[in-house]
């Protein structure tokens, strides 16, 4: 049996592999698959740090929108691309939280730029 290409990702969180025969792995750090777009990789990195930086100030509501809305930076370009509608939610979500959001403002129109 072979194994399934990947295409470039970087996603920052638990990871768990599953194969047939029932062997699981879990990674808790950083996975690098394939080869590369380091810009995006880079964006996606600061926006999950920016949203990291204002949980603690949301309402249940916010952070229900942003947990929603994590699974998407996981997936590569083409993917997270025509997604893009969640994406542009966070950065609604900033405005409405206001000032002290405006640096995950500007990490969400990054990343939206470099997915253009």
């Amino acid at each position: 049996m072979t194994e399934p290409t990947h295409h470039h990702t970087v996603y920052n969180g638990p990871v768990i592999q599953q194969r047939g025969d029932n062997n699981h792995a879990t990674n808790h750090g950083s996975v690098t698959i394939g080869h590369g777009d380091q810009e995006l990789a880079s964006a996606v990195r600061e926006l999950r740090e920016r949203l990291r930086a204002i949980e603690d100030r949301l309402t249940p509501d916010q952070a229900r929108l942003v947990e929603e809305a994590r699974p998407v930076l996981d997936l590569n370009r083409e993917e997270m691309a025509a997604r893009g509608l969640t994406l542009a939610r966070l950065g609604q979500l900033a405005n409405v939280i206001g000032p002290m959001a405006q640096p995950v403002a500007d990490a969400v129109g990054k990343l939206i730029q470099l997915l253009g």
